[in-house]
């Protein structure tokens, strides 16, 4: 071993310090650079040095692709990077942010805002250790999770990515960290990244800062608020993934005041780096930088962001697809003297660092070993769990001393209805199969309906209509229904939304069932949408489903009564529009459900 960084015996520091007296300014700016897949070949990751790859939501070597097949692909991108002059491992990043959601058979967990409803950080901890696996099977090393983002406005686009609009559920969720790369042993040094092993993935804590506090709720926006309130409201969660040894951290989109965070010095550099302690490296979000010179990102200005951002703080570009200008702009802004070259050895020793940390360096390939943990019993029980316990029971009985769930699993005959019953790609929401997600079949999983069917008892007939119609009900004998409605998937502005109204005619339906035959509605929906008060009378019973994600068979252990709802508001339940944005320390604060509700079998009175 004539070279210290390539000796595992070494300390990390050492390594870090002799790999970088080694490195040319080209192989520097090549390691803070990554790349989309689509632009990855061989001789850009050899001949540049490139640091990462990404998968964009859905970018996979082909559709319904299996965890084997991406981990052929990230390998065999590996053997590029390997063959470098300094052979510097590739880190390959994936957005998966409720388990490994872009690649078909993997276990598909309920999004953020359904765990914050179970307010279980076990729970969290669990799911993190079982997406780490999945995602280590098909080679990447990365995800682009947790979101820590406290969301104060429903409106906004990526409401269901964060757990709670309460701050302290949101630091309790964080645990996932834990799950994902590993629990730090004790005397852990504070800020430095932590990754226990091949069976955990480098985590990123997103988006620093201020994401979901932004006016109107409007995706990228502009979060208006003192630095204290920013501090407390926003920023709390870091310190506690910090001391989990989070290894990476993603500036948002969004502007403090007016500053985009991505040029914001004080913020990512004073504040996270310095006061904060953290020690890990922080990235850009896609085209991060390009975003600093809206409305003409690729030309003159790109640049002048360049310059910004990186002297800001940022270590890694997510640069995605136009990697020469990229890299001829930093090179030539450290040389011209716009950047220092302290910031810039800063910035690698920081990536180099994470990559050392988590065993790149010794094992850089997948481990095949892992592949049967994808999509398995285990994995999907626990998914199973996570839906039941994050379902909440908004409304049991139009009388409430009759309620009327739980619901029979021997009635004779079962009417189940509406546009999320039977469609997978709903019921898991956005960043599943592609970055928006999809309708129907995009993975492997069980329905509302499917879950309903194997409940129910061998005598029990379930009809079931999508959108019924008066004579559905003419020859048919009903003893209840079951309609499931709710939104189609979205992802980021995509779903930014000013009116909530429950889509696809969902209240015509409701309305069509609630008048002919006893009914259970569920909603499974990304955040809070509006109902109004004529529609929720008619119900005999409204549960809270968010947006569950593969494993349809946790609502069916619940409103079968084998369990009981756990669930509670993670958010609070408006009565209208208008009242937006509204939080529990408001003076008029009025809602349709207040945070922290949910009903049960057991107790009387609601959970909160």
């Amino acid at each position: 071993m004539d070279c210290i960084y390539k000796d595992p015996n070494q300390p990390t520091e050492a390594r870090i310090k002799d790999l970088l007296s080694r490195m040319s300014l080209r192989e520097k700016a090549g390691q803070m650079t990554q790349i989309e897949r689509s632009v990855a070949t061989p001789s850009v990751l050899k001949d540049l040095s490139i640091g990462s790859i990404l998968s964009a939501g859905g970018s996979g070597p082909f559709d319904k692709a299996l965890s084997a097949d991406w981990a052929d692909m990230v390998d065999g991108f590996q053997k590029s990077a390997l063959e470098s002059r300094l052979g510097i491992p590739l880190l390959y990043g994936a957005d998966a942010v409720h388990g490994n959601n872009n690649i078909y058979g993997a276990t598909i967990f309920p999004h953020n805002v359904g765990l914050g409803a179970t307010r279980d950080a076990d729970l969290a901890q669990r799911i993190g250790v079982a997406t780490a696996l999945e995602v280590r099977a098909s080679g990447i090393h990365y995800t682009f999770a947790p979101s820590v983002a406290v969301c104060r406005d429903p409106r906004w686009g990526r409401c269901y990515e964060s757990y709670s609009s309460d701050t302290d559920i949101v630091r309790k969720m964080t645990s996932i960290i834990t799950g994902l790369q590993g629990k730090p042993p004790p005397g852990h040094p504070k800020g430095y990244p932590f990754v226990a092993g091949r069976n955990n993935v480098v985590a990123c804590a997103k988006h620093f800062v201020g994401d979901g506090g932004t006016n109107k709720g409007i995706n990228e926006g502009n979060t208006i608020s003192s630095y204290e309130d920013l501090e407390r409201i926003h920023m709390t969660p870091y310190p506690d993934c910090i001391s989990q040894g989070v290894a990476t951290i993603m500036a948002s989109y969004s502007s403090w005041n007016g500053t985009q965070m991505h040029a914001h010095r004080f913020l990512l550099t004073d504040v996270l780096k310095v006061k904060l302690g953290f020690k890990g490296f922080l990235i850009s979000d896609w085209e991060g930088v390009d975003r600093l010179s809206k409305p003409n990102p690729l030309g003159s200005n790109y640049r002048t962001s360049l310059c910004t951002a990186v002297n800001a703080g940022i270590d890694m570009v997510m640069v995605p697809h136009g990697y020469s200008k990229f890299l001829e702009d930093l090179i030539d802004l450290v040389e011209s003297g716009e950047i220092p070259m302290a910031r810039i050895d800063d910035a690698v020793e920081r990536i180099l660092r994470v990559k050392f940390v988590a065993g790149l360096f010794e094992y850089p390939y997948s481990d095949r070993s892992l592949l049967d943990t994808v999509g398995c019993k285990l994995h999907r029980d626990l998914a199973r769990e996570a839906v039941r316990k994050s379902l909440v029971l908004l409304k049991n009985g139009k009388n409430p001393t009759k309620p009327f769930l739980p619901l029979d699993r021997k009635a004779k005959r079962v009417l189940v209805a509406g546009s999320n019953a039977d469609n997978l790609g709903y019921q898991c929401g956005g960043w599943t199969a592609t970055w928006c997600g999809a309708s129907g079949r995009i993975t492997i999983g069980t329905t509302v309906l499917e879950a309903i069917k194997e409940a129910v008892g061998d005598k029990t007939e379930v009809i079931y209509e999508q959108n019924p119609s008066p004579a559905t009900f003419e020859s048919q004998d009903f003893s209840y229904a079951i309609v499931v409605v709710g939104e189609g998937p979205y992802a980021e502005f995509t779903g930014d939304n000013s009116e909530l109204i429950i889509p696809f005619n969902a209240n015509d339906v409701i309305s069509l069932v609630t008048d002919r035959i006893p009914t259970l509605v569920i909603l499974i929906s990304g955040r809070p949408l509006v109902l109004e008060p004529w529609i929720l009378e008619k119900m005999d019973a409204l549960v809270a489903a968010w947006l569950p994600g593969s494993e349809g068979g946790g609502i069916t252990d619940v409103v079968f009564g084998d369990y009981d709802f756990e669930g509670r508001l993670p958010v609070t339940w408006f009565k209208s529009i208008k009242q937006l944005p509204m939080h529990p320390e408001d003076n008029s604060y009025d809602p349709l459900f207040p945070f922290g509700f949910g009903l049960t079998y057991n107790k009387k009175g609601p959970l909160n």
